[in-house]
């Protein structure tokens, strides 16, 4: 099993949509890149189609090899294949990082989730999340206290683990 992305960090976005990618998340995607060699620059997948979503989620090379595996196990000319077929083949970026560990976000890519002068990186296992710092904050704030809300005081979330042992 791959390398899974870990942690959260902020970083500054230049007027040209130049952006760091944190450290530990570029060798993930070295990992998850099956042409990358030492010297050369790993690629991924930015998905940004999805207009429910305020955020921008980035694959590694093995991990959209996956989604697109089950996607082409469905049966062709299926509605919802041609939704994910639209989703996650039209409305995806392929980039590579550069040298500096670097990559440029596209205007249409930086308007769609309004982002500005700072870019904050949550790792979502196989894959991470691009957000506006300040839509992070308050998006997951308000499903966080909802969530928590729910659930009694002495609630143990380690429990989700053992009931995924069951299944």
């Amino acid at each position: 099993m791959a390398r899974r992305f870990r942690g959260e960090s902020h970083h500054k976005v230049d007027a040209k949509g130049r952006v760091s990618i944190p450290a530990n998340f570029r060798r993930v995607l070295e990992q998850g890149d099956p042409n990358w060699t030492e010297g050369l620059n790993p690629e991924f997948v930015i998905v940004y189609g999805d207009h429910r979503r305020s955020y921008l989620e980035c694959y590694t090379m093995s991990a959209i090899e996956e989604v697109d595996e089950k996607i082409d196990a469905l049966p062709r000319g299926a509605v919802h294949r041609k939704m994910l077929q639209r989703l996650f083949h039209g409305q995806s970026l392929l980039t590579t990082v550069d040298e500096t560990g670097r990559i440029v976000l596209p205007a249409k890519l930086r308007t769609k989730i309004n982002l500005g002068a700072e870019a904050f990186f949550i790792a979502a296992g196989d894959t991470f999340q691009i957000w506006k710092p300040e839509t992070y904050e308050t998006e997951e704030a308000a499903k966080t206290e909802a969530w928590l809300d729910e659930l009694p005081d002495d609630f143990d979330p380690l429990i989700f683990l053992d009931s995924a042992e069951e299944g």
